[in-house]
Formats: structure tokens, C-alpha cells, sequence
């Protein structure tokens, strides 16, 4: 499967921090963009408030001059964290009087939101998700339709 150099780069890097439990949903470095973005917390400049999908004044004007993000705009970085936040359990934008998960570091609940992540930064490359195993039970013949390779 062909993919965009922007997604392998960003997948390697949310599977990298997922696997050195250095992927923190309620810190702007560690969270889902800011792992794509280098551990950098630049793009919380981009909006008001952390799992936001508005863009404030700074984050509207790089949109309108098309600026990315090592490949993603500044809406699409939002909806990424938004993606994260919410499969995670939080209720967003962040605030401490919302709601959010008792353990937010737990492993479950942050494969929850890099499986959500995975599937949103495929479908805005046009990729089918590639953490999609639905595949490997499909049977033709009451055999496996696809081997494992």
C-alpha cells in the first residue's frame, strides 16, 4: 500500500511514543500532535483552548496562507488532538471542570486514541486504515481469503 510520506512519518512517531509511554493526552508536547510535530507545542498557538476544533486568530491566518506541519494544516492538527482527546475518554476542549478519564496514561486507553488517530490520518490520506485486522478472518471456502505473510 502507497502512502504519503507525512502519514508514515506521522505513524511512526505515535508508535514510537505509544511504545516508550512517552505519548501524554493532557500535555501539549506529548499528546498525539504534539508527538507528530517533534514534541513541540507550537500548534497550541493555532486555538484557544487544548481539543478545540477552532482555530483562533493565528491558527485562521497559517490556514489562509496554507501553511503545514510537517504535511497537516492547522484544522487538520486540531481534529487530530480532537480525534485523540475524545477516544481517550476526555470530554473536550480540556478544562479541568470536564470530564476525563480516571487513568489517562493507562494503555488501553491511549491505544483507544492512537487507533482513532490511525484511522483519521489515514482517511485524510485516502488510505484505508492500516490498523483495520478485519481482513484476516474473512473466509471464501471456509478457508482463510488471505494469508499471512
Amino acid at each position: 500500500m502507497k502512502t504519503s510520506p507525512r502519514l508514515e512519518a506521522a505513524i511512526q512517531k505515535l508508535y514510537t511514543a505509544f511504545h516508550n509511554n512517552t505519548l501524554y493526552p493532557e500535555c501539549c508536547q506529548q499528546c498525539a500532535v504534539g508527538n507528530i510535530l517533534d514534541n513541540t507545542d507550537s500548534w497550541k498557538h493555532l486555538s484557544d483552548s487544548h481539543g478545540s476544533l477552532v482555530l483562533n486568530y493565528v491558527g485562521k491566518v497559517h490556514q489562509n496562507l496554507g501553511r503545514t506541519f510537517n504535511g497537516y494544516t492547522p484544522l487538520e492538527l486540531l481534529k487530530i488532538e480532537h480525534t485523540f482527546l475524545k477516544a481517550c475518554g476526555f470530554q473536550v476542549p480540556l478544562h479541568y471542570e470536564n470530564s476525563k478519564p480516571d487513568n489517562s496514561t493507562d494503555k488501553n486507553i491511549l491505544f483507544e486514541g492512537l487507533a482513532a488517530v490511525i484511522e483519521f490520518i489515514c482517511e485524510l490520506d485516502g488510505v484505508k486504515n492500516i490498523m483495520d485486522y478485519t481482513r484476516l478472518f474473512e473466509v471464501e471456502n471456509e478457508k482463510p481469503k488471505y494469508q499471512l505473510v
